[in-house]
């Protein structure tokens, strides 16, 4: 049990300090704060799985600062890669695409991100953990335990707000019209709606992920829609004629 406590506590640390690196970044690069993740909370979860693996896997290599880079490089390549393509089946769209980025693969990793990986494990390998896990193994049991229980509850509640948050999401765009024929028209009308309707919260998803593919989202919900009128007709139809067969 200390141990799996030990290890969230790793992924809650980790998944903050990715939020603040992207958020950084993004903060750098359009002048603006934009609260990164699919979470509410200040944390992106990839990276914390992300470096979980690299501490399980490349303390090993430590001894070897150019495998550490070349596994960092794989490891984190292969996890958003089936983060993305899982996430495109549970949500039915993109969150986000790289296909205009050079050396990508199918649009869910680049050239850059696998590099910057790479020298990520580097930085929790070499840097980060050795201070990290000092500092949290010198916390005493009973507050250590203590701190772990109650994260994992924000945690899980943040979990189940955010889940949340996507369903009235796509309930939004099944109350836009469709019939646009231009993506970015079809954008520029969703985030007006959200706008007008005041959603805070879905607001803050769909400026954290604003490459998110709007138009393939809302065309998945209206075909869902659509095979379950049709099955629910068919369903009405095979009704009547046990019915009809009764009588």
């Amino acid at each position: 049990m200390k141990i799996f406590l030990l290890y969230f506590i790793y992924f809650i640390c980790y998944s903050v300090i990715g939020w603040v690196a992207e958020t950084s970044f993004v903060m750098l690069k359009t002048k603006k704060f934009v609260d990164r993740g699919f979470l509410i909370g200040p944390y992106c979860p990839i990276y914390g799985w992300g470096s979980i693996l690299m501490i399980l896997y490349l303390t090993q290599y430590k001894d070897n600062i150019l495998t550490v880079f070349i596994l960092g490089v794989i490891i984190c390549s292969v996890l958003e890669y089936l983060t993305s393509y899982f996430m495109e089946i549970l949500f039915k769209t993109r969150w986000w695409d790289y296909s205009n980025k050079k050396f990508n693969l199918n649009g869910r990793i680049c050239g850059e991100n696998c590099l910057l990986f790479g020298l990520g494990g580097i930085i929790v390998i070499y840097l980060i953990h050795p201070t990290l896990s000092k500092l949290i193994l010198s916390i005493p049991a009973n507050i250590f335990i203590s701190i772990s229980i109650m994260l994992m509850i924000i945690f899980i509640i943040d979990n189940v707000i955010s889940l949340n948050v996507i369903n009235k999401f796509k309930k939004t765009l099944t109350n836009i019209d469709l019939r646009k024929d231009s993506t970015q028209e079809f954008s520029k009308t969703v985030k007006e709606s959200l706008i007008n309707n005041h959603k805070v919260l879905q607001k803050r998803l769909l400026s954290a992920f604003p490459n998110i593919d709007l138009n393939r989202l809302a065309k998945n919900i209206k075909k869902e829609i659509k095979e379950k009128t049709e099955e629910l007709k068919e369903d009405i139809e095979e009704l009547k004629d046990r019915i009809k067969k009764d009588d």
